[in-house]
């Protein structure tokens, strides 16, 4: 990598090369100028490594370590270093990290004390008031909380989906109605206070996300009997099962399988021991995805009600 020098804090330590890919396997690939210089790598070594391949760049000042195949996360996080010290990831950005939304934005959102400037990229927001209540580290990235993103994203999101992230949050066990309405309070003349606070003193919709409202919706337009939403049935080993949509007169149940909730393999394996016990239990499942369309929907559940 060229020469090097050693910090006299650094004496008893790793070489800083070493002490440089540790650091990078430990934040997704990902090294800041700051930081290469702290370990005691000179400029001069530095742009050797980035005219030989060692290193890449990535923003100003924010590097890939090796290469540049770093991932979702590392670039999520070079976003969020390129806009130096106290930049957080936050609304859009923040939500799909929290998995309260579905997909990421392409764009990646970062709120940093005012005089920031964006990088490309980069939609960055500006506020004084990211104090400690309002910031953590998910996965090893400085991300707003949950109560900061959802104050945030209400600040510009429709009403529809505030409300799916809010379900979503509460569903999660990530919902905490004082903490946000400390966050509310804290952050006084947030654009998103109004619309936050009617959504949390509103009754909570019987659907439980977009997927779900969507289906109900086409299931009334298509003059078909109205379901029991978000319902619980017992099973022979389940005490009680939560289900999306039943019929029970005819024993039917739907499941609407989203891929922000239902995309792992944890989730597949315990769809399929529910639809099992479901079925032990005397029901037909069927199950419906975004990509399902709604001709289909409403074919199917005809012949499944007749």
């Amino acid at each position: 990598m060229g020469s090097v020098r050693r910090n006299s804090s650094d004496e008893g330590g790793p070489p800083p090369l070493l002490a440089l890919a540790a650091l990078a396997d430990r934040q997704w690939g990902v090294v800041a100028l700051a930081q290469v210089l702290d370990l005691g790598i000179t400029r001069h070594a530095l742009y050797h490594s980035l005219s030989v391949g060692r290193l890449h760049r990535l923003h100003r000042g924010v590097y890939a370590v090796g290469h540049r195949h770093i991932g979702d996360e590392g670039r999520t996080l070079a976003a969020v270093m390129a806009c130096g010290r106290g930049a957080v990831l936050s609304h859009q950005s923040a939500a799909a990290w929290w998995g309260l939304s579905s997909p990421a934005p392409r764009v990646v959102h970062v709120t940093a004390p005012r005089g920031r400037r964006g990088r490309d990229g980069v939609t960055v927001h500006r506020s004084r008031q990211l104090d400690a209540g309002v910031v953590t580290r998910r996965r090893g990235i400085p991300i707003t909380t949950v109560e900061r993103t959802l104050l945030d994203i209400a600040a510009t999101a429709a009403a529809d989906d505030l409300a799916d992230a809010l379900a979503t949050a509460r569903r999660l066990g990530r919902l905490h109605r004082r903490r946000l309405e400390d966050v509310i309070a804290r952050c006084n003349g947030h654009p998103g206070s109004g619309a936050l606070t009617r959504a949390i003193a509103a009754r909570p919709a019987p659907t439980r996300n977009a997927l779900e409202r969507g289906l109900l919706q086409l299931v009334r337009r298509a003059g078909l009997p109205d379901p029991l939403v978000n319902s619980r049935v017992a099973a022979p080993d389940h005490p009680f099962l939560e289900v999306d949509f039943l019929w029970p007169s005819h024993a039917l149940i739907v499941e609407t399988d989203g891929y922000e909730t239902h995309g792992t393999r944890r989730a597949f394996e315990a769809d399929r021991a529910k639809d099992a016990a479901l079925t032990a239990a005397g029901f037909r499942v069927v199950r419906f995805t975004w990509r399902t369309d709604q001709a289909t929907i409403v074919r199917r559940l005809r012949a499944l009600l007749a």
